[in-house]
């Protein structure tokens, strides 16, 4: 249950950046979410510290648009994020995977001769 709270979350924010980064042009091809979060140990054991590190894969995608695009998701449009933030420090990171990269990743890890 708490668990499938975090997760709508996650999903709301990945949803939002990719929204804005497309429309902002950018070449976005995937997002992903890791969470981390804590709770408190008292009932209701609400989340006491949510961590969103962000994996955004595109070929050119700029730092600072990736960036803007989780500020205005964690602070304008995820209603999800809003809420949790409420009784939870929410922080954020980000890194960039070149398409490319990942594509080749993706091709290694997979064995035809099976």
């Amino acid at each position: 249950p708490m668990e499938t709270v975090l997760l709508g979350t996650g999903a709301c924010s990945a949803y939002d950046v990719v929204h804005i980064l497309k429309k902002s042009r950018e070449p976005v091809t995937d997002c992903v979410v890791e969470l981390q979060a804590e709770r408190a140990l008292t009932d209701p054991k609400v989340f006491t510290s949510i961590h969103f590190h962000f994996i955004v894969t595109g070929d050119g995608l700029k730092p600072d648009k990736v960036e803007r695009a989780i500020k205005l998701s964690a602070e304008v449009y995820c209603s999800a994020s809003a809420m949790l933030a409420k009784t939870a420090k929410v922080t954020h990171d980000f890194e960039i995977v070149a398409a490319v990269a990942k594509a080749t990743q993706l091709q290694l890890t997979t064995d035809h001769t099976k």
